[in-house]
């Protein structure tokens, strides 16, 4: 059989159904990886959109970046009601699997941009898919492409378990180490470090994003002063003060840059005593940067200051146990990272595929 050209509004149909709120669904948001948590606290779900297994979520005002996702994980769920949910009425001529392979290429997510222009908010709305044309091969060809993208996921879904569980293993490693060993406060193993950049010898500025890492700082810097900038040398911290309870704290292991003075800079006064991958250990769970909006409503400016940074209390062994829970999470980080990659070839491989199985038609 040859190739046929449909309209997609030809093969879909948009779901219309609000939250009941008798029922206790997962609340969740789409961006360009697929569902994310998504819960506001004192949201009206009865505004909420249901979504069921097989049916498509986007974000019509995101649609350039991709923020669609096929639902394969939830067998009923809800979504914000500014979503747009469809599912595909006809599968016999499309499967929402080989649909899902065509979404998640970056020449539909152009197609989405380009046709977003056009309204008065710049979304991609289902009124502006309906119209793409989309070639379909025969359903058989169809089902033997889509089954190569799922065994590339199921293989990535194995790999993130294992990673799961070495993450169990650090979780349990950390507890472990708060029951067998006496917390003391950091304060004596840390001191702040207020160096300028007097001499402009650094150019390189950088922020502390939410994630926990250095990044290229997204403020207008045109102008500034940077011998007024602290410097943050290999292994050193550096947190905004303000924002520490999002994430905003990371440890260098790059080249020299500077931060904004109003980035708190600190370091370790003996490796001996305390490892800096072990204290990031600490300070990046979850639990303690929750701590910080406490601590930080009794200072003067409501900021988690460096006075408030030595009042944290972890346990801290002996390096060479320190060593062994900071080799573990390194593991983690790497095997993460590696997946991270995996998931961003698959999803390269989807126009591969589409393009493989017309062309196998033809």
């Amino acid at each position: 059989m040859g190739l046929s050209r449909y309209k997609l509004g030809d093969l879909i149909q948009q779901r219309r159904e609000k939250y009941d709120n008798y029922s206790n669904l997962p609340i969740r948001g789409v961006s360009r990886d697929g569902f994310m948590d998504a819960k506001q606290p004192g949201a009206d779900l009865s505004l909420y959109n249901v979504f069921y297994y097989g049916d498509f979520v986007f974000n019509p005002a995101r649609m350039e970046l991709n923020s669609i996702a096929y639902n394969n994980i939830y067998e009923k769920a809800i979504c914000s009601s500014l979503y747009e949910i469809f599912y595909v009425k006809k599968t016999d001529v499309l499967l929402p699997e080989y649909l899902n392979m065509f979404v998640k290429r970056d020449e539909f997510s152009r197609l989405c941009a380009f046709l977003g222009w056009g309204s008065a908010r710049e979304y991609c709305r289902l009124s502006n898919l309906v119209d793409i044309e989309i070639c379909l091969p025969d359903i058989e060809t169809q089902r033997k492409f889509v089954s190569i993208y799922k065994a590339l996921n199921e293989n990535l879904l194995v790999y993130q378990s294992k990673i799961e569980d070495l993450k169990m293993v650090c979780d349990g490693f950390i507890e472990d180490l708060r029951r067998r060993f006496h917390c003391v406060k950091i304060g004596g193993y840390i001191k702040e470090c207020n160096e300028r950049n007097e001499h402009l010898e650094i150019t390189n500025v950088q922020g502390v994003d939410s994630s926990g890492h250095f990044s290229e700082t997204r403020a207008n810097t045109i102008g500034l002063d940077f011998s007024n900038y602290k410097i943050v040398k290999k292994h050193q911290f550096a947190y905004n003060p303000s924002r520490i309870n999002l994430g905003s704290l990371a440890l260098l292991d790059d080249d020299d840059c500077i931060v904004s003075p109003m980035y708190i800079v600190f370091d370790i006064l003996n490796h001996a005593l305390l490892l800096p991958e072990y204290l990031l250990l600490w300070l990046s769970r979850s639990e303690f940067l929750r701590s910080t909006l406490f601590y930080a409503s009794g200072s003067v400016r409501d900021t988690f200051g460096f006075s408030e940074m030595k009042e944290v209390s972890i346990p801290i062994p002996d390096i060479s146990i320190q060593q062994q829970i900071v080799n573990i999470h390194k593991c983690y980080l790497e095997r993460q990272r590696i997946a991270d990659s995996l998931k961003k070839q698959i999803n390269a491989i989807c126009p591969v595929l589409i393009k493989g199985s017309l062309e196998t038609t033809n």
